[in-house]
């Protein structure tokens, strides 16, 4: 209900593909392009999953460690009337995958880096390291929102591997936790010209008692364009919510 309320402005959803499709294009090192391949024109368009259990690749249903589920439970119980993406802030990892906002994939070559940009949310972008290093270590590795990314081709496969979120994020819109310990494994597959293969295990011996995955579609609007989009000026929900807390506060005076 939450991030229904607070998205429902921007969320887009792709045209209905016409004729075969097209074959996956390719950057002029032969490299699969993830991104437009006319200047300024096309976008990925994310579909919502309110939870990963029809998504879930080789299990039937996610394993929660006791405290996990009962976490859950309550968000669920309660709406999500907490979500942190309903006051702006940034939906992580998977999350950003299955948020209905336009998402831009820009690959940087000759830099050694590629940059995922998402319109809605907190207008984030997201900044994967091609250039062959680690993650930092120890105190170096700060706890972020969208954590540190670094990424390796695999065949045709953009493989990000990505440590050091903070915990102040859920991964999906009806209230899974995460902690400091979530490790994030994800594959990007472009099939063809208008579908882009998400794959992403996740591993939080924190939360859960083994790693799981999910997997899904995202399709390709090729007419599309980046907008600004401020979740902040459109976040009524939130301005609602504070006033009804407001009224409890004052009411057990």
């Amino acid at each position: 209900m939450l991030a229904a309320t607070t998205a429902g402005i921007a969320q887009v959803r792709a045209p209905q593909p016409t004729g075969p499709a097209l074959p996956t294009p390719r950057l002029v090192d032969g490299t699969p392009n993830l991104g437009p391949i006319e200047p300024n024109k096309g976008y990925w368009v994310p579909k919502q999953y309110q939870d990963y259990v029809a998504v879930l690749k080789d299990t039937k249903e996610i394993p929660y460690q006791p405290w996990a589920k009962a976490l859950s439970d309550f968000r669920k119980s309660t709406a999500s009337k907490y979500d942190p993406q309903g006051y702006c802030l940034p939906p992580v990892g998977t999350r950003m995958m299955t948020t209905p906002y336009p998402m831009e994939i820009l690959q940087m070559p000759e830099q050694k880096r590629i940059v995922m940009i998402f319109e809605g949310g907190a207008h984030l972008w997201r900044v994967i390291y091609m250039d062959g290093r680690a993650h930092p270590t120890g105190d170096a590795l700060i706890p972020t929102w969208m954590g540190h990314s670094v990424g390796h081709w695999e065949k045709d496969t953009l493989v990000v591997d990505v440590v050091g979120f903070n915990e102040g994020s859920w991964i999906d819109m009806v209230g899974d936790p995460h902690t400091s310990q979530f490790h994030l494994t994800e594959r990007f597959t472009r099939t063809n010209m208008r579908t882009l293969h998400y794959e992403a295990t996740l591993d939080d011996p924190g939360a859960y008692t083994k790693p799981w995955s999910v997997q899904f579609d995202i399709a390709w609007d090729p007419n599309g364009e980046i907008q600004e989009y401020i979740c902040q000026e459109n976040n009524r929900w939130q301005d609602t919510l504070m006033e009804s807390q407001r009224k409890e506060a004052g009411g057990k005076q």
